[in-house]
């Protein structure tokens, strides 16, 4: 049987899943990442993607839409999500309203805000492109 670590992930509405996973991958801001047993301590902010956790009681794939990630080798990954749903809950209604809040949020940036706000919209659509 392969190495696990404790796993959560949580949102502010509910917990959506914990237990052990042998490998979480995270959708970090600069990029996705693998989280195993045993990995270096480590915290990341999140971007709009697909969680997915290998592996274990915990095992499945979620869609985060933002916040933040903390690996540790003695507590495994906590995941801390702004929104987070299971993947085969995505419809395209879904990804549509917050295509749209993304859209407005990026009119509404200020210079400085932008290219966030852009490539926040980016990830949204890229998401639902292949997703759905």
């Amino acid at each position: 049987m392969a190495e696990t670590m404790p796993f959560e992930l949580v949102s502010p509405e509910r917990r959506l899943a914990a237990g052990e996973a042998e490998m979480v991958t995270i959708p970090g801001a600069m990029g996705d990442l693998g989280a195993m047993p045993g990995h270096a301590p480590m915290l990341t902010t999140l971007r709009p993607g697909l969680l997915v956790v290998k592996g274990g009681a915990a095992a499945g794939e979620y869609f985060v839409t933002g916040g933040f990630a903390e690996v540790t080798p003695e507590s495994g990954a906590a995941i801390l999500a702004e929104e987070a749903v299971e993947r085969k809950t995505l419809t395209r209604d879904w990804f549509d309203a917050r295509i749209a809040s993304a859209r407005a949020a990026l009119e509404a940036a200020p210079a400085e805000g932008r290219q966030a706000a852009a490539m926040r919209l980016n990830d949204f659509e890229t998401a639902a492109s292949q997703l759905l």
